[in-house]
Formats: C-alpha cells, structure tokens, sequence
C-alpha cells in the first residue's frame, strides 16, 4: 500500500505521525556502540519525561491540599506518582508497545501502517486516528517548551525572591534563543545532551535519596494499596489530583516514537538503569521532605537542594528544560515533514543543517508558528502553575489513540486471542480514559488550547485532502491516457524531435502529465528519450535500492519509472534515477530536463467545496514550497510550465 505524490499536490494520503528526534538512527549507524546509544536516548528520549519532577509532584500535591493536606495524602499522591510510571511508561511502553515497530521504527505511524498493511486497505477510521494523533502531537510541542522552561527559571525565585518580575522576560529571552539556532541545527551542541541529562539524572537521584531519610514512612506510597486508597478515600475530587499526577508521564510516547533512532534494547537500558530510578528517588525524597517540613510544599523540588546549591541546580534544571524543548521541537519537525510525505499536508520548505546527518532539518514555517504559539503561551499564562493547566490534555488524547491502534495490531497482525487482548489492553485504557477524564477538568482553565490547537491542524489536513482530491477529479476529467498519446505521437510529423532526456512527474501513470502536454502544445518538440515518473510513498520507513522502482518501456521513446520511498526517507529524484541505468536506462543529469507542472485554481460555476474551505486550500496551495527543493532537483535543469485548474 502506498500514495502518489506529484509536484502539483498529493494524492489521497495515508495517516500519519511520529515524534522523532533529529539524531542518526541505530539502524543506519551499525558502528554505533551500544554505550553511545544509551547515552544518546538519555539525552533525547527522556528530556522531557526526566524534566517532570521540577512541576508534577508541586501541582499535584497543590490540587490534593484544597481541603487540607495529611500524610496520608502525601502517601497517596507519591503512590500514585510512582504507580503511573510503572503502568504506563514501564509496562505498556518498555514492556509492550515497544514490540509493536514496523521495520525497527516506532510511533503511532508505525502502529497505523502495520493495520493498514494486516488489513490489506486504509479505512477512514484509521486515517483520522492518525491525523488526531499529529494534532495532538503539534499542540504538545507548543505547550512544552512554555512549560519546562517556565518551571525552570521560576527556581530562580527562590534564590532571590526580588527577581519574581523577571521570569517571564527571562523565560521569553531563552525561548526566542532557543527557536533562532533552529537555523543553523543542533549537532555542534547535541553532543553534549546525553551528559548534562546523565548529570541531571544523578542529581535528582541524589537529593530525593538524601532527603528519604526526613520520613521513612513515606517508603509506604512503593505499595499501590495507598494509591488505590487515595482515589476511594476522595472519590469524584481525586479527578482533579489525577489531571496534575498524569503530569509526571509526558513525554512518555517519546520512548516509543524515537525507538528507531536509538533501538528498543538502549531505550529500555536506559530506562532501568537511570531515569525511572532516578526519577522515583526523587518523588519519594520530595514526599519524605514534606512529610518533615510542609512549609516546602510551595517548591518541593527545588527546596530539597542546600541553599548554596540552589543557583547551581536552577542553571542545570534550565539547560535539562531547553534540551527537553529541542526534543520536541525537532520532533515537530520531524512530525510535520512525514505528514508532508505522507500528503497530509502541502510541501513545506525543508532545509537541512547538517551535512553527515539526515534527520537534522529545519522547517521555517513551522519553527515561526511553534515559536510564536510558545511566546504567546508565555505570555498569556505567565506562570507553570497557570499552564498547567492546559499542559496533560493532548498527550492524554495521544496515548488513548496508541493504545486503541496497539489493540488493533495485537489482534490482526500478532493474532492474540481476544480474551488475551482485552485481559491486557482494557485496564491501560481505562487507566489512560481516567486520566483524560481527569484533564478534561481542566478545559475551561486552559485545556481548551491544546485542543484548539489540535482542531485547527485537524481542519488544515481535511481540507488538504479534501482539496486535492477535487482537484485530481477535476484534472482526470480532461486528462488524456497515456498509451492514447504515445499512440497519437507515433503517427505524428509536425513535432521536432531533439536530443536529450526529458523527465515528467506525475501522480497518475496511466495518465499523459501536464507538463508533457503543455511542452507540445507551446514548444512542440519531443525529447529522444522521455521518462514518465511516478512517486509513491511507502508504509515502510525505509526501500531499500533494489526495490526503490520499477521500470516499465512503454515505446521506443518513452519510458514509465514508478519510484518508491520510505515515508523516513527524502525524495532525492536524481539519485533515485541513476538506479535505472541497471535496468538499460540512460541517464545524464547534464542533458536532461526535468519538467513540472505549476498549478493555479480559479472558482468554477459550481462549487463542490465550501467557499471557505475553497480558500483555505488555495491559500495551502501557494504556501506549498518549491518542487525543485523538495525532490532535489538540479535548479538549472528544471522548466516549470503553468497549468489552470477549476475549482
């Protein structure tokens, strides 16, 4: 299964949608050591799940005291804290999800192209759980950078309670750096990711240690049984706890998603080995305190360093914030760029910052847009306790869609029994329904922007689909076949024929391309050698170069090469085509023409779309980047030739 993509607009699209970071796979870098890689996931993966103690333990503590707070209710908040790292980051992701990859690669793009490859189609449930799942993805990826690096600079308060007025402005000043050396990429600082988390692992693991010792009794909340007594002691108002508990696992989709970075067996070590210890260490030593000294639940992370320590821990607790941040922020990018390939979304200009790693790109569009949501949110909110508040519900809504996608394929494509599928996936789905239940609290507050965020981008795709598939009707109307053509040229006197090769993509192979129509049309020549392409986009990450196209020689002049990629990977045309020179095609890049068809839509008498979304989509076609950019084509050997289109 696969989908057309063309220089004028894609086909029908196939869901999509992974948070990645911009780091070299495990896969295409064998030599990489497996001490390396465990470094690298520390650094990447776990950015922002390792950066939650800072706010999840303060916020849901503040939401369990609204009527006072005992002991016991320090217990239980710690259990739950600790409970819900063990079931949904321990079992469901380390344990279970992790198994599920397609070829190596994670996310829910992987759990949504192993359904479509079991079922042998795309249904339209499965497509809009994909495009969900990005929405939501895209609105996380403004809220945490605004949350993380907030939460950070707020310790700053405690050292010097005077400098209260400036969070924001310096909170704004680090976050407008951090989206300005998008430009020029991360990997001159990337190296340094996995040491300074490794140190801010260790240091979180040690203060909760040194502080466990203030009240023993807190080793209790290690028993779900407090956990459980929690929620039946408080019934209906433990909701509102739970929506600042679930705040503890953000970030947690990212040990699946990014599992063909670094590979399931690093991710996994790494989690054993240091953040889960570190980051229970840390909860229990923040519960012990408080049970000691509850003046300190204001700040209890923070407050449990020595004073001469607390100016050392805000700096590194910031640079672990902006680290998180870059995670996500590459993983949008990441995100944005296979929906593109996925013909979810227009082409977007895609620039790459380095010239040995692939995955480090940059997209303008959407650094400006996420940059100008994190300001905003900055802004408007002004504290982490505020944003809180709208921070928890679209990573809820993300982990709910991956574990109904994992049931899926534990059904058709593992064939579990499904008495065995619901022992297994009904108590995680309930347990993540009770957390977005518990976040849904917080719409009025706040959590309406994620879910605003999502709403919008959820519009720009089905708009985007919706658009291109009226406009692929609308071209198919008046299209001439392929074979009718070649049929007509053959008995045809009046055309020149010159040397050279020219290449026509096009999204319909059995279709003549416009660019090929409009040159005889207006030029009326005919190349010696004419290669009709057509690019298709894969339910795989990667094609490997012996099935990367098949070549098909539809006359003496004509040629029909149908070219397919992983939806990981770029669609270089040029070198693409230098494989066909082993199925007997000549190819040189100095004497051939790659021509391209330039769409411009103007109304028609009868509208199929609504006006709105009619706009909305001709204003997505004229955002979409250059072709020559997104295939790689060289500038100075492509003719552009317009084409006007109803619609």
């Amino acid at each position: 299964m696969s989908d057309h993509v063309t220089p004028d607009g894609p086909a029908q699209p196939a869901a999509a949608s992974a948070h990645l970071s911009d780091l070299p796979t495990a896969g295409q870098h064998g030599s990489s050591n497996l001490g390396g890689l465990v470094l690298g996931a520390i650094g990447v993966v776990y950015g922002d799940i390792g950066t939650s103690p800072i706010y999840a333990m303060r916020e849901s503590l503040h939401a369990a005291s609204r009527d006072g707070l005992s002991p016991d209710d320090v217990v239980g908040v710690i259990s739950l804290l600790i409970w819900t790292l063990i079931s949904i980051v321990s079992f469901k992701y380390v344990a279970l999800i992790m198994r599920a990859d397609n070829r190596g690669e994670g996310g829910t793009l992987s759990l949504v192209t192993l359904i479509q490859q079991a079922l042998g189609k795309r249904p339209v449930w499965l497509m809009v759980l994909g495009m969900i799942g990005i929405s939501l993805f895209f609105g996380d990826a403004i809220i945490t950078p605004a949350m993380s690096v907030l939460s950070a600079v707020e310790g700053l308060t405690i050292v010097a309670p005077a400098f209260g007025p400036y969070v924001v402005p310096v909170t704004l000043a680090i976050i407008t750096g951090l989206f300005i050396v998008q430009r020029w990429g991360t990997g001159a600082v990337s190296i340094l990711f996995g040491p300074i988390m490794v140190t801010w692992f260790v240091v979180m693991a040690v203060m909760g240690l040194s502080h466990i010792g203030d009240d023993w009794s807190i080793l209790r909340a290690l028993s779900p049984v407090h956990a459980g007594a929690f929620l039946v002691t408080n019934k209906l108002a433990s909701l509102i706890v739970l929506g600042s508990v679930f705040l503890a696992v953000t970030g947690g989709e990212a040990l699946y998603a990014d599992m063909g970075h670094f590979g399931r067996r690093p991710i996994r070590m790494a989690w054993v080995l240091l953040v889960w210890p570190a980051l229970t260490l840390s909860y229990l030593g923040q519960g012990a305190m408080i049970l000691a000294h509850p003046d300190r639940v204001t700040n209890p992370f923070f407050l449990m360093a020595p004073p001469w320590a607390l100016l050392p821990l805000v700096i590194l607790a910031t640079m672990a914030t902006v680290i998180a941040s870059q995670a996500v922020i590459s993983g949008a990018f990441s995100m944005v760029k296979q929906a593109v390939r996925m013909n979810l979304l227009p082409r977007l200009e895609i620039l790459h910052t380095s010239e040995t790693q692939e995955g480090q790109i940059y997209l303008p569009k959407i650094n400006a847009i996420l940059a100008i949501g994190v300001v905003v949110l900055v802004v408007v909110f002004g504290s982490s306790s505020d944003l809180a508040a709208a921070y928890g519900i679209a990573v809820t809504g993300d982990m709910v869609i991956t574990t109904i996608l994992a049931s899926v394929v534990f059904l058709r494509v593992w064939r579990w029994p499904l008495m065995l599928v619901a022992v297994v996936v009904t108590p995680l789905l309930a347990l993540e329904l009770l957390f977005l239940g518990s976040n849904a609290i917080k719409i009025p507050n706040g959590g309406w922007v994620p879910i605003m965020m999502a709403a919008v981008m959820i519009v720009l795709m089905w708009t985007w689909i919706r658009g291109t598939r009226h406009v692929q009707a609308q071209a198919r109307r008046s299209a001439t076949p392929t074979a009718a053509l070649i049929e007509m040229l053959a008995r045809s006197d009046r055309l020149v024929e010159v040397p050279g090769t020219a290449v026509f993509l096009t999204a319909e192979p059995d279709i003549a391309p416009a660019a090929l129509l409009h040159n005889l049309k207006h030029n009326h020549v005919l190349h010696e050698t004419n290669i009709i392409v057509c690019v298709t986009v894969a339910t795989r990450p990667y094609v490997a170069d012996n099935d990367r196209l098949t070549v098909a020689r539809l006359s003496d002049r004509f040629i029909r090469i149908d070219m397919c990629f992983g939806y990981m990977e770029e669609t270089n045309l040029p070198k693409a085509l230098t494989l066909a020179r082993k199925e007997g095609v000549r190819f040189d890049i100095m004497s051939t023409s790659f021509f391209l068809s330039r769409r411009t839509f103007r109304p028609g008498k009868t509208r199929e779309l609504p006006a709105w979304q009619e706009t909305l989509f001709v204003s997505l076609s004229k955002s979409a980047a250059n072709a020559t950019d997104f295939y790689h084509l060289p500038s100075s050997r492509v003719i552009v030739l317009g084409q006007q289109l109803l619609i």
